[in-house]
């Protein structure tokens, strides 16, 4: 995680924030497994043996693989649903030494929802596409598929678990070709972003992403947490543990602000005018 990285800088700000000043007053001792789970208890060792304080865990597996060391605090974020993955007991009440930040999927699907329809009046069937290797994502696709259903859309499953499924990914969707696309994001699908940008480019399919960065790079539109305000928050937590909290008795919180990002270059790339409305409502507007 590098200090101007997507995580790495708002969590450095976070801190900075909050008075904690690299190389003065804290140390950041950073691990990474580039995809390579098996990878993390290792890196957790490390950690471990190294005497940090607490433990900051991005996703599912880093957060599983950092709670069953049982002594070092953690704070985790981007896992999924954290009481249905099995890592705390409940969100006030989280036990063990692992709190953090929760996913939000089941109430943002319906704004997912919504944003795709203004773009695409005639959706009926949207593509879900998520690592299906990932329990935390598949706990976020599921939430999203509820939503989808209870708003009359139907849901195409579409798991990945490493990079050769990207092409039977499209090969299915080729056969029952959806009207949008929805990406849960994890490091698998953000890294074949653009896998994903030149799919929905030929064939026309407006697509939602749960990052602005995608956006940025050249995805239609996004919507998702704020990254400042969710990584100013798990700097708050890791304060909190430093000053002398438990985990335990640490509420798991939840995001509370939320962006919409859409890239106008994108659309026309894909023959879609953004309703003047929609724009209206964004955060951010790539020209």
């Amino acid at each position: 995680m590098a200090d101007n990285s997507l995580f790495g800088a708002p969590l450095i700000r976070g801190f900075a924030q909050l008075g904690y000043v690299q190389g003065h007053n804290v140390v950041l001792e950073r691990r990474a497994a580039e995809g390579h789970i098996d990878r993390l208890p290792r890196q957790v060792d490390e950690l471990v043996a190294s005497k940090v304080d607490v433990i900051v865990a991005f996703g599912y597996h880093a957060a599983l693989a950092a709670k069953q060391q049982m002594t070092v605090p953690v704070v985790v974020v981007n896992t999924g649903d954290p009481v249905s993955a099995g890592l705390v007991e409940s969100l006030a009440r989280p036990g063990g030494n692992l709190t953090g930040l929760s996913d939000v999927a089941a109430e943002l699907t319906p704004k997912r929802m919504e944003f795709l329809k203004e773009m695409a009046p005639g959706l009926r069937r949207v593509a879900v596409l998520w690592n299906a290797s990932d329990v935390g994502m598949t706990l976020r696709y599921r939430a999203s598929e509820t939503g989808a259903k209870a708003m009359g859309i139907s849901v195409q499953a579409v798991g990945l678990r490493k990079l050769d499924d990207f092409e039977e990914a499209f090969k299915a969707m080729d056969r029952e070709q959806p009207n949008a696309i929805l990406v849960v994001a994890d490091p698998l699908t953000s890294s074949n972003r653009k896998k994903v940008f030149e799919y929905t480019a030929a064939h026309r399919l407006p697509a939602i992403y749960e990052l602005d960065f995608l956006v940025r790079d050249g995805g239609l539109m996004s919507y998702g947490p704020d990254p400042e305000e969710s990584l100013g928050r798990v700097a708050s937590l890791v304060d909190r543990i430093l000053r002398g909290a438990k985990p335990a008795d640490l509420p798991v919180e939840q995001p509370t602000r939320f962006r919409l990002a859409i890239n106008l270059k994108a659309a026309k790339a894909l023959g879609l005018a953004v309703p003047p409305t929609l724009l209206q409502r964004a955060d951010e507007v790539i020209e």
